[in-house]
């Protein structure tokens, strides 16, 4: 069986996914990729698949075009939005897609999340942004595909990093995380639900778009991820 270490990966971040209440029913899915060896390949989970009967087994591997490499069954739907990512973002190694509950609404009223306070700064370098809706010739030729184009124009248009913004929300769909690994794919994409959560609650008692100031969001998030980091252990 290919890629054993990345399946089981690629298997928890899934899993939690469940555990984690980030999706309904079989909705969301998980990928790792590999970039080592003759090609980039990537495990990913089987559509539609019952997450508390998934095994590494029954993940799908294929290579960057979406073609099947390993595996008996069809892989997630939402296979060509991963490659697409993968093939753009070279930096990441893992993606999750989930229909959180607050994320998604942000994403079905085409907003975007604003930096409210310091917890949504500590991982996301600014607002949580939003695509474009997609074109009716996009749907039609390719959704998928397409999805994946709309989220990595949003990212280019504005100039941002998909290391230092590891999500999007796809207008009138849901959020896409991305990390260096699957494990960290799904805890963004946890982060990314709670500060919705939180934003959702602030914006009803009051708070303005504007946000907190840039000098303080800019403090919190260099502290933890910039070259002079000082949060955690040495």
């Amino acid at each position: 069986m290919l890629l054993t270490s990345l399946r089981e990966e690629v298997l928890h971040a899934n899993r939690e996914i469940a555990r984690r209440g980030l999706a309904p029913y079989t909705y969301g899915n998980a990928s790792g990729i590999c970039r080592s060896g003759p090609e980039p390949l990537i495990v990913i989970k089987p559509s539609g698949a019952d997450y508390a009967t998934l095994t590494a087994a029954d993940l799908v591997v294929t290579n960057l075009d979406g073609k099947i490499v390993e595996g008996s069954l069809r892989p997630s739907s939402d296979l060509d939005t991963h490659t697409c990512l993968y093939r753009e973002f070279p930096q990441i190694g893992g993606v999750v897609h989930t229909h959180s509950e607050f994320a998604t609404s942000w994403a079905q009223a085409g907003r975007p999340i604003p930096c409210l306070g310091t917890t949504h700064a500590d991982y996301f370098h600014g607002p949580v942004p939003v695509t474009e809706l997609l074109t009716a010739e996009e749907v039609a030729e390719a959704y998928e595909r397409s999805t994946g184009e709309v989220i990595v124009r949003r990212f280019r248009s504005g100039g941002l990093d998909p290391v230092a913004v590891p999500g999007v929300l796809v207008a009138g769909h849901a959020p896409f995380a991305w990390g260096k690994t699957p494990a960290q794919a799904v805890e963004h994409a946890d982060l990314l639900e709670y500060i919705a959560r939180l934003a959702y609650r602030s914006v009803l008692l009051g708070a303005s778009d504007a946000g907190i100031p840039v000098y303080v969001s800019e403090h919190h998030y260099q502290r933890k991820h910039g070259p002079k980091a000082t949060y955690g252990q040495l």
